[in-house]
């Protein structure tokens, strides 16, 4: 009931609606309360939180809502390494109510709160709730206007970025839904931007805490959902061995759970990159799963039940830097037996580095001769050498512009040796020796050495996946 009336203030507040008569052919939208209660990394309940939405499916389009598309763009989180040392994050407290909405739109009154003297009014709305579908559009548009009015700059590539120029110093503010990264080089700078958006909005300034990202208690809380917190621990999420196929001969498994598995398993890939090839390769088999496939899928969540706590460190003394690695996938599909040739990869590759140096000289940064590490001479040579175009006839021209690419010097192709292609995680199994060092070389150590698991544990709280590599 706290939560309840705590939410209902906070549109008094905000000035979100007005109790009206119910105009003509009126077609109220409904609205409906939605409970959670939010847990700590302990598992103990911190907060009781309550949110009225609005049933957003009743909405028909050209009546109650025109356009729904809002930027939404969340890069790798290196990218924000160019905010240090003052990065800080903010949040902004039930965001979509500061939205303004073009459209005439009523709700109903909130169940269990219906006014005593109008039983029959609703509320005409000013600002969206959660559960429009233009919500997302309206509170973007919302915090876009203020942003553009304070003399911010928008980002030539990326529609969420912001840039305020002032004296020597540049304020960057990344914006992904609700929540605001920003950061400078400048005390006055940052401490004046958050005390302009705290009188805009209504924020909680959650500080610079260091970037771990990780998903520790979700995967626990996996891992109890499939009923596997019990199973042995894997070191590697794969075997070696592992070759699945559509095994039409094998006994068919309960494809809601198998689904189920494989989607819950995609979200937790955001932070867990080391799992994110053995994922995709089990997601092939949703029309059809059989007990070989979500014996693989098992196999995945005995390695989370291995390392729980593993997520992307950033470090904030590191150097930002800008390369790619590419591999090669040889008949890797057991279906249909399709082969990405290297060259192919490699150029794939290229395209993906060009769209990240293009965002990040958004922040000031412009990198040349990019390094491109790719384990084929062949590839290398056919890229650098035109005496070799006889050869390329068969590849598709499109694919031909990362000779070109190399010709201005965007790119340079460099020979990684295999034991250096950090791709290698990304297209196939591996042993684990192979595994971990890709991985990140603190944990292999550790565990190379023989240190108890207790101790490997507590070393992973503070491990990163050494990743930072493009996936092709």
């Amino acid at each position: 009931m706290n939560a309840m009336h705590e939410e209902l203030e906070n549109f008094e507040r905000n000035y979100v609606w007005n109790l009206v008569e119910p105009p003509p052919n009126c077609r109220p939208i409904g609205t409906k309360w939605v409970f959670k209660n939010k847990q700590g990394e302990n598992g103990m309940v911190v907060k009781n939180k309550a949110r009225l939405v609005a049933q957003g499916f009743y909405q028909k389009e050209g009546i109650d809502y025109e356009k729904i598309f809002a930027p939404l763009i969340w890069k790798p989180l290196g990218f924000c390494l160019p905010l240090r040392p003052l990065k800080q994050q903010m949040d902004v407290k039930s965001a979509f109510l500061n939205g303004f909405i073009e459209e005439e739109v009523y709700v109903r009154q909130p169940p269990g709160f219906e006014s005593a003297r109008f039983p029959d009014r609703v509320y005409k709305l000013r600002k969206a709730l959660y559960g429009l579908k233009q919500a997302p559009r309206a509170w973007y548009a919302r915090l876009n206007s203020f942003l553009l009015k304070s003399g911010f700059v928008m980002g030539s590539v990326d529609k969420t970025l912001f840039l305020l120029s002032r004296g020597g110093d540049t304020l960057i503010v990344q914006i992904y839904v609700d929540e605001i990264i920003f950061g400078v080089s400048s005390h006055a700078l940052v401490s004046s931007f958050a005390e302009q958006m705290s009188r805009e909005f209504e924020m909680s300034l959650m500080g610079p805490e260091g970037t771990f990202v990780h998903q520790a208690k979700y995967t626990r809380d996996l891992l109890k959902k499939f009923e596997m917190g019990d199973s042995k621990p894997m070191t590697t999420p794969m075997s070696t061995n592992t070759a699945l196929d559509a095994d039409e001969d094998g006994e068919a498994v309960d494809q809601k759970e198998f689904r189920g598995m494989i989607g819950s398993l995609l979200y937790l890939t955001a932070t867990r990159p080391d799992i994110q090839f053995a994922v995709c390769l089990c997601a092939r088999y949703q029309a059809s799963p059989r007990t070989s496939h979500r014996q693989a899928v098992k196999r995945i969540f005995r390695y989370l039940k291995f390392t729980p706590e593993l997520g992307l460190w950033y470090s904030s003394d590191s150097s930002l830097s800008l390369r790619g690695f590419s591999d090669a996938d040889h008949a890797g599909c057991r279906i249909d037996r399709k082969s990405t040739s290297e060259y192919v990869a490699a150029t794939s590759c290229c395209s993906q580095l060009l769209w990240m140096n293009a965002t990040l000289s958004d922040f000031g940064l412009r990198f040349r001769k990019i390094p491109l590490l790719v384990d084929s001479t062949s590839a290398i040579s056919i890229a650098k050498n035109p005496i070799l175009h006889s050869r390329t006839k068969h590849i598709d021209v499109r694919f031909q512009f990362l000779r070109d690419h190399y010709e201005k010097g965007d790119i340079d192709l460099v020979h990684v040796v295999s034991e250096n292609q950090l791709a290698d995680i990304f297209t196939k199994p591996l042993e684990f020796g192979a595994f971990v060092r890709l991985r990140g070389y603190r944990l292999y150590r550790l565990q190379v050495e023989g240190v108890d698991n207790a101790l490997i544990k507590g070393e992973i709280e503070s491990q990163w996946i050494g990743l930072i590599a493009l996936l092709v």
